[in-house]
Formats: C-alpha cells, sequence, structure tokens
C-alpha cells in the first residue's frame, strides 16, 4: 500500500500547495490546483526539478529566498505578484518535518486575475511597486539588483534580463543576468565591448529614447555590428533602457524575446525603474567602497589582517596548500634615515614584487612589514618557482624581505600550524641574512 505523506491531505484544495525540499531545492509535491495553474500535466515530470526552474522558469534559485528565514511552528506570511502564473498571491510558508528531514511547505491563495498583456496604469503601478518591493526585501545592493532582474524577466516574459556598464576605460561589461531555462548565459563572452558598437543606441539614449528592435534580420544590413553580437546569442527582439547619472550614460539594460504585443508597456516600465536600478548599483558602488577600506590595506592594495581572517574562516577546501610568510627587510632605518614616505615607497614595491610573483592566490598585509601569501591548489614544485621568482623581483626592485615558505599535500591540515612553520623559517632566513651582513644595522 502506497504510503501517504503528510500534505496529501491537501491535494483537492482551491489554493495552490506546493512542498520544497529546504536541502536541495527539490520540489517534492505540487497538488491538483499548482498542475493546473503551473501547466503541469503529469506530476513524474517534475520529479527530480527544483522549484525555481518548475514554479519561477529560473536557473537558479530565487534571488528572495526564504528558505533561511523560516522555522517549524511558524508562517511567514506575505503577498506577491506571481509573474509566471500572472496572479497576486497571499502566501504563507512553513517548515514542516518528515521522515526526519526538513521540507518546506506553501500555501498559495489567488487574490485577482492579475493579467499582465493589456495591463493599464494602475496594473503597470503595481508591477513596480511590486518589482521594488521585491529588490528592496534582499539583504545587499547585489542581491536587490538580481531579484529585481529576475522579477522583470519573468513579469515581462523574457528569455533574459541583463545590465551593461561602463568601465574606465570606455568599454561596456554585462555585469548582470537573468536566463529563463530556454536561454543559454553569454555575461562570460560580453565583456569588454567596446561602446562604439552601440554607438547609434547612446544617440537614442542621449535624447531620452529607447531601442526596441522587434525583428533582428532588420538590423543586419544597417547595423552589422550590433546585430554580430545579437545573433549568437538566439535574440530574436528587444528591448533596452538607457542607466543615466548626472545627464550622461552610464550604461544599459534590457530583455531579450519579449511578447511583440507587450512592447510598449515593456518599455514603459523599463523607463520608470531605470531611476531604481542607478540607485542601487550606487549603493553597491558604496557597499563595496566600505569593503575595500574595511579589508584592503590602503598603502598597498592588498588584503589587511581582517581580509585574512575572513579568508581563513571561509577555507574549507582540502586541496593542496602553500603558505608565504615575508618580511621587509630595513623598513625601520628607511624610516629613521630617509623618511616614512621612502619607507612607504618600499613597501609599495615589496607588494609589487609579492604581486608578479603570487598574483593569482590572495595576499596580504599582516603587519607594519609583514606580508602573507595563502596558495590553495599549489604543488610545491609550484611554491618554489614562485618563491624563486619573488626572490629574483626583489632583487630587480631592491625590496629585500626575509622569506619563509610551507607547504602540505592535499588533506586534513592545520593552516594556522602551516602558517607558524613558515612564520619561524622567516625568521631563519632573517637571523642569516643577518648573521651574512654584520656591518649592518639591526633593524
Amino acid at each position: 500500500m502506497k504510503e501517504t505523506k503528510m500534505w496529501e491531505i491537501y491535494e483537492r484544495l482551491h489554493e495552490i500547495v506546493c512542498v520544497v525540499d529546504v536541502e536541495n531545492h527539490e520540489l517534492i509535491y505540487v497538488n491538483q490546483r499548482a498542475c493546473e495553474l503551473y501547466d503541469i500535466e503529469d506530476r513524474e515530470q517534475i520529479k527530480g526539478k527544483k522549484c525555481y526552474e518548475v514554479l519561477m522558469r529560473s536557473l537558479a534559485p530565487c534571488a528572495i529566498c526564504n528558505n533561511n528565514k523560516l522555522c517549524t511552528g511558524a508562517f511567514l506570511e506575505e503577498v506577491r505578484y506571481n509573474p509566471v502564473v500572472k496572479k497576486k498571491l497571499a502566501i504563507k510558508d512553513t517548515i514542516v518535518e518528515e521522515d526526519g528531514k526538513k521540507y518546506r511547505f506553501e500555501l498559495a491563495v489567488d487574490l485577482s486575475a492579475y493579467e499582465l498583456d493589456g495591463a493599464g496604469n494602475e496594473d503597470k503601478e503595481a508591477m513596480v511597486n511590486e518589482g521594488l518591493r521585491i529588490s528592496l526585501a534582499a539583504t545587499t545592493p547585489e542581491e536587490s539588483i538580481l531579484a529585481l532582474l529576475e522579477y522583470l524577466g519573468l513579469s515581462l516574459h523574457s528569455g533574459r534580463a541583463y545590465i551593461f556598464e561602463e568601465t574606465r576605460k570606455g568599454m561596456l561589461d554585462n555585469t548582470y543576468e537573468w536566463c529563463a531555462n530556454s536561454m543559454a548565459t553569454h555575461k562570460e563572452n560580453l565583456q569588454g565591448i567596446p561602446r562604439e558598437v552601440v554607438a547609434s543606441w547612446y544617440q537614442k539614449f542621449l535624447k531620452g529614447e529607447n531601442i526596441v528592435i522587434k525583428d533582428i534580420e532588420s538590423v543586419r544590413e544597417s547595423e552589422p555590428m550590433i546585430y554580430e553580437y545579437l545573433a549568437p546569442q538566439s535574440i530574436r527582439s528587444l528591448v533596452v533602457s538607457p542607466l543615466m547619472n548626472e545627464g550622461r550614460v552610464i550604461g544599459f539594460y534590457g530583455v531579450d524575446n519579449p511578447p511583440e504585443k507587450s512592447l510598449q508597456h515593456i518599455m514603459t516600465l523599463l523607463q520608470i525603474l531605470g531611476h531604481f536600478i542607478v540607485s542601487l548599483l550606487h549603493r553597491r558602488n558604496h557597499v563595496r567602497r566600505l569593503e575595500e577600506l574595511c579589508f584592503q590595506d590602503r598603502l598597498t592594495g592588498i588584503g589587511n589582517r581582517h581580509a585574512m581572517n575572513e579568508y581563513l574562516d571561509k577555507m574549507k577546501s582540502r586541496k593542496s596548500v602553500g603558505v608565504l610568510y615575508c618580511d621587509v627587510m630595513g623598513l625601520k632605518q628607511m624610516n629613521d634615515t630617509k623618511g616614512h614616505r621612502e619607507g612607504d615607497l618600499l613597501l609599495v614595491r615589496a607588494s609589487e614584487c609579492l604581486r608578479k610573483a603570487f598574483g593569482e592566490y590572495p595576499l596580504f598585509r599582516i603587519g607594519g612589514d609583514e606580508f602573507l601569501a595563502l596558495c590553495e591548489g599549489m604543488t610545491q614544485e609550484e611554491l618554489m618557482r614562485s618563491v624563486n621568482l619573488l626572490r629574483e623581483e626583489m632583487r630587480e626592485k631592491d625590496a629585500l624581505m626575509a622569506l619563509g615558505s610551507a607547504w602540505h599535500a592535499a588533506g586534513i591540515y592545520d593552516i594556522e600550524q602551516l602558517i607558524r612553520k613558515a612564520d619561524s623559517r622567516m625568521y631563519e632566513d632573517k637571523r642569516a641574512w643577518y648573521e651574512n651582513s654584520r656591518d649592518r644595522r639591526r633593524v
């Protein structure tokens, strides 16, 4: 006899019921009402699928997933517009336990027949408000941006939603992207695009206009550079809106392959939300700057002791690891005889040597004259080659450092003990230098 799960008593309930494995986002159960709204003809087709794949038509977990906010015996309640079923839903989420496992139990009540196509001004306002609510509910600016793109992509029934930002070199980078299940990501291939490629778009942006391409083939001859970038992405149509700051274009954002009958509606929504996205980008930049001040050594630009501690806390891999401990020689004498400016220049030169030899690994300034490199995945031979390269760089840049290294093969190790071993060997190197240079003053 088939075992009955506790949630199956909701099978014929008129409200939507879904059950999700909290640990891996796997969709465990949907009732008949959910099947009707999500066009699930056979529940076998959802086996092994993630909740976000089926319920949100997304390739990644929802940007504002609330699993970590739920607990047993209490409901988290909120009202959301679901762009997949195009309905405004009152949602109640909680945690239930079955056979020792935890599941998210979600019950959603349909509040309205909230249709996108042909939406009036009230609907546009409601959609904007819902997008803002979802975005502002995220904990960081990065998450806010991703949540808003996800909402736009789903609400506007598009294949992709994205943001391009200008870099200091006058290039454009695809910095954020959301993709529907039917679209492949191209974000990695859309970095460092010359602004000249979309020069005609910029001319329209500066006039306060958006870009609407109903059929990509229409620009094959007139704008071949744009066509060359769009065609390989399986783009048939798009709507793009500028991101403006103090009268200057700083990038653009848009959606690909939206419904043709909704183009005007989409263009209006993008115009409205553009200012909000710019404010999110500003907030993100501010947070990044604060993080730099907290975790970056201001003189050399590499990580500080706070950054090192943060990195050590997150080291969970058991790959091989190389550790290098460095001490800049003669810093005190330089400060005393030539001034602190020359001492600072010595530290900068030392950090540049370290970058040249170990730049692909995390580097930290952990004291006035001490530096550390932590190299996960490095072989012992690679560690020795990098140390030898560092010694060559030090001679070339006149930035002598005492060096101590330690290495451990893949497996369980105590990283703090490895750092102490590298530190001890650095002092041995330092003592040897003094013994060979007795005419030098000790620092």
